[in-house]
């Protein structure tokens, strides 16, 4: 159990986050399309701040993952 929860701050375990969620970016793209083509407003402002939290989540495990980096270079 320990190990589980170790993963989510390892390496491979924010690989597996920032693919899941630029998988969710792709289902975002879709609602978008289809909010445009309907011409509903209230969808597309649903994918807009859906999109904003996406960018908002990579971009914290981006840090993470480069902040990461920086320790394994410290302990080498």
């Amino acid at each position: 159990m320990s190990k589980a929860k170790g993963f989510k701050k390892s390496r491979s375990g924010l690989y597996l986050s920032i693919a899941t969620t630029a998988f969710g970016a792709v289902s975002v793209a879709k609602q978008a399309k289809l909010a445009r083509t309907e011409s509903d407003m209230l969808r597309l402002i649903d994918a807009a701040v859906s999109a904003a939290a996406i960018a908002t989540g990579l971009a914290i495990l981006y840090r993470e993952l480069k902040r990461l980096g920086d320790d394994d270079v410290l302990l080498g």
